[in-house]
């Protein structure tokens, strides 16, 4: 599969998991209680993606394309330093769900609010790789590239859904059932 259109791929079934997120979130901000054990498999899950994908095509990719492109240099500080604070961000309400898991007291309206933040904040980061890297990949790098940096990347969408269809199916059906992400 071409490299852009697996990485769009990996946007999609993102955005599908930052949607089932959103379905929990808004049954908090309701005050009703959701199933937290389910917002710990998609946080722990996209964590793990996060270390096990983003990093590496961040790395590759960036080192790539400032040397196609030195002026992508901003851009690539930029996400970089967004992608630092959106894991900062997953690592906080990680910790809160351990807490709360436990039954310890966690403020509910700000667990809330920091799952929203933390959602605004991903889909932002998404939007702009879409809008401002992507376009600066399908510039500067030929068939050759793309396939050498795919070569590059560990595996992509395909293997993470079917470890997260065999390891947690509650998920999986949940991600299923989220609608088709619209992206530009």
């Amino acid at each position: 599969m071409p490299m852009l259109t697996q990485l769009r791929l990996d946007h999609a079934n993102m955005a599908r998991l930052l949607h089932v997120l959103q379905l929990k979130q808004k049954t908090l901000a309701a005050g009703e209680r959701p199933d937290f054990q389910l917002i710990r498999e998609v946080v722990d899950y996209i964590l793990d993606y996060m270390d096990g994908f983003t990093v590496p095509l961040e790395r590759i990719c960036g080192e790539q394309l400032l040397a196609k492109a030195p002026q992508a240099k901003e851009l690539s500080c930029r996400l970089a330093s967004d992608y630092h604070a959106l894991h900062e961000r997953l690592m906080r309400l990680s910790q809160d769900l351990d807490m709360i898991l436990m039954d310890a007291v966690v403020p509910m309206d700000r667990f809330t609010d920091d799952l929203k933040a933390y959602l605004d904040a991903h889909r932002a980061y998404l939007r702009d790789e879409r809008e401002e890297l992507f376009p600066l990949i399908r510039e500067h790098f030929d068939d050759d590239d793309l396939e050498r940096l795919a070569k590059a990347l560990p595996e992509g969408a395909a293997a993470k859904l079917e470890y997260l269809q065999e390891s947690y199916p509650e998920l999986y059906a949940e991600l299923r059932a989220a609608p088709e992400p619209e992206l530009s």
